[in-house]
């Protein structure tokens, strides 16, 4: 049997351990792990989402923080903690002390004082502030620049390209009416970036700004020290939170109704055929779409063709040929219509992408356009980039582009944690959304995956892959209850902006799809999947395979439960839940006076749905009965719970 935390979250790690604090009005937490300091709070306001200190290697990676010597010491109104931290990487080796204060009157200081160890190459050092993305965006703040000038500011309502604030030395926003929050920089200049080009769920303020030449070396014996501190300014009444450390609810709006974008999957990156047991698994998900990656200067992507076409003729769906072209595309594009004129793959959108660039190029695409005539006159075009959405909003196409914009989306852009990942859920809206201000085309998103792809930002090469570690594109959370969470989270957000053309997940089978091969992981000890099971998150897409539209579903505690409503074309309903925590839950779902049948997937029969998710599926699950109008649900940890309202 799969241990629990296997079964939660993909590892058998203990869990970040979470440590309440308190600083006069404002509460908090820190993960010591991490030394993370995250959920800054007043009442149910969230004035900071983090706060911490990161090293960044030459490529953009971040070099783990190793926590030694803590010492917390946290009264009822105050706190101090002090620890040491190392992060040593390849030729990296830089140490650090840590001291985090909060005192009666809510101010919280954040003391960085490193050395480096080493000679290294970096491109960043020292703290960050993550701004709260609900309460910020669209709001007026007011910034201190480093020659103490005061300036007028807005935290942009749609995705900016460029740092929306430079300079900063401190800056404020209005928090409630006659109370501000003030976050305070020293040791450096600091600038902020809107992190949802990345699909971050926030505002990073960080040092030093990006417009500076990197990587810059770091001679041994070099100093870093940095402050940040955050306190509250004008009258302060005291504010009790009404939300927090209540019952999660989800209410449900009956208008708009909105259509199910279309889903599909990527084809594997690996030789497995499809087995008969995961094509009949796969079908069962009724997709709309199959993507596979043509290289055309690689001459295995005649194989890859190959075999899309023969997956696509089996599960009876079309395909997005994604090609991936270099200065020869005029050449490389006339040979591959030789090689498709005879298998005439049923093609109903082709992505266009330049193999050294991270984002699209008009040229190309009227080239592809052009050359590829001959298959179908009708078959859409998408160009973007296959990285993040910054690629896309930094090299914006023109407005009489005929392609139609493409991304994609991953939850890993800085951080790796789980609160991270469930986080980033709130700012996958956001990007469909800016994507309609400079581009009235309906959206791609694709692929839509829990690691990052690749790496678009690198200075140099990334350190060979050591033996028995997993690719950097491998989570072991695909096959995990947190992994069913998430994508649900994603199809929630994702499917209520609407001008969605599609959306493509995952792939088909392995470590990267929904559905694990026969031969089961290449490296068991570190991906704990089952040979020939499917993951949690396959019964996500088979359960939402037979509705065809959607009612906006509100979660009251997002960054704990999501959820998403389906109704069926006779009217049926069904409700999903996910549980984003490691800890049980109570939710409550605004119904109405009704009857339902309730099925989890949770700890108790993870492994059997996984094995046997036939059986699984066909289950009705419990009747319960709604109680002064919600149906009420006992969650366990990272469980999912199908809901049919009867």
């Amino acid at each position: 049997m799969l241990p629990k935390h296997v079964l939660y979250y993909g590892s058998e790690a203990a869990p970040a351990k979470l440590i309440p604090l308190t600083a006069g009005p404002l509460k908090m937490i820190f993960v010591p792990e991490q030394a993370f300091l995250r959920y800054v709070r007043l009442g149910d306001h969230e004035i900071v989402r983090g706060i911490y200190a990161a090293v960044r290697d030459r490529n953009w990676n971040t070099v783990p923080s190793r926590i030694s010597n803590l010492k917390v010491e946290s009264g009822e109104n105050t706190f101090r903690i002090t620890f040491e931290a190392e992060n040593k990487e390849s030729d990296i080796d830089f140490c650090w002390t840590g001291l985090l204060t909060g005192d009666t009157d809510g101010k919280v200081t954040y003391a960085f004082e490193g050395v480096a160890r080493s000679t290294f190459l970096k491109n960043r050092i020292g703290i960050c502030v993550l701004h709260p993305i609900l309460e910020c965006v669209g709001k007026a703040c007011t910034v201190e620049e480093s020659s103490g000038t005061v300036v007028q500011g807005t935290f942009p309502r749609y995705i900016s390209p460029h740092p929306p604030v430079r300079n900063i030395r401190a800056i404020r926003h209005e928090v409630v009416a006659g109370t501000q929050a003030e976050v305070r920089f020293e040791g450096d200049v600091f600038e902020m970036e809107d992190q949802r080009n990345w699909t971050d769920a926030s505002f990073k303020t960080y040092s030093t700004p990006v417009d500076l030449p990197f990587p810059v070396q770091v001679e041994k014996g070099s100093h870093i020290r940095q402050t940040v501190t955050v306190s509250l300014i004008g009258h302060q009444r005291k504010i009790l939170p009404v939300v927090q450390g209540r019952t999660p609810q989800f209410s449900i709006s009956t208008t708009p109704v909105l259509s199910k974008p279309p889903i599909g999957l990527k084809c594997a990156n690996h030789s497995h055929p499809l087995s008969i047991k995961a094509l009949e698994r796969l079908k069962k998900l009724r997709l709309s779409h199959l993507r596979v990656d043509l290289d055309l200067g690689d001459p295995q992507h005649r194989e890859m063709l190959s075999q899309a076409v023969e997956q696509s003729q089996q599960l009876g769906v079309p395909l997005h040929v994604a090609l991936f072209l270099s200065d020869r595309g005029d050449e490389e594009l006339s040979t591959f219509l030789h090689e498709v004129e005879a298998a005439r793959p049923a093609v109903v959108l082709w992505l266009v992408f330049h193999r050294a660039k991270y984002f699209g190029n008009e040229k190309w695409v009227r080239l592809a356009r052009e050359k590829l005539a001959a298959l179908g006159p009708n078959i859409l075009f998408a160009a973007g980039t296959n990285a993040n959405f910054a690629e896309l909003n930094q090299n914006r196409q023109s407005v009489d582009s005929s392609a139609l914009p493409c991304y994609s989306i991953t939850p890993q852009g800085h951080a790796t944690d789980n609160l991270t990942l469930v986080e980033n859920l709130g700012a996958q809206a956001a990007t469909v959304e800016s994507t309609q201000q400079f581009c009235p085309r309906a959206v791609v998103i694709s692929p839509i995956t829990v690691r990052p792809q690749c790496n678009p930002y690198a200075t140099g090469n990334e350190p060979p892959l050591a033996p028995g570690e997993l690719p950097s594109t491998v989570d072991p959370r695909q096959m995990s209850l947190l992994g069913a969470g998430w994508t649900l989270g994603s199809l929630a957000r994702l499917a209520t902006v609407g001008n969605l053309h599609s959306v493509t997940y995952y792939e088909t089978t392995g470590w990267r799809g929904v559905v694990e091969t026969e031969s089961g992981s290449p490296l068991p000890d570190k991906f704990r999947s089952l040979p020939g099971a499917v993951f949690p998150l396959y019964h996500v897409f088979a359960d939402i395979a037979d509705f065809s539209r959607i009612y906006p579903t509100h979660s009251s505690h997002p960054l704990q439960v999501e959820g998403i409503t389906l109704v069926d074309d006779k009217n049926r309903r069904r409700i999903l839940i996910a549980n984003l925590l490691g800890e049980p839950q109570e939710v409550k779902i605004k119904t109405g006076t009704c009857q339902a049948r309730v099925r989890y997937l949770d700890e108790t029969n993870a492994e059997a749905a996984m094995l046997s998710p036939e059986d699984f599926s066909a289950q009705p699950g419990e009747l319960v009965a709604s109680v002064t109008s919600k149906i009420e649900l006992n969650l366990l940890p990272y469980a999912y719970a199908r809901v049919d309202i009867v």
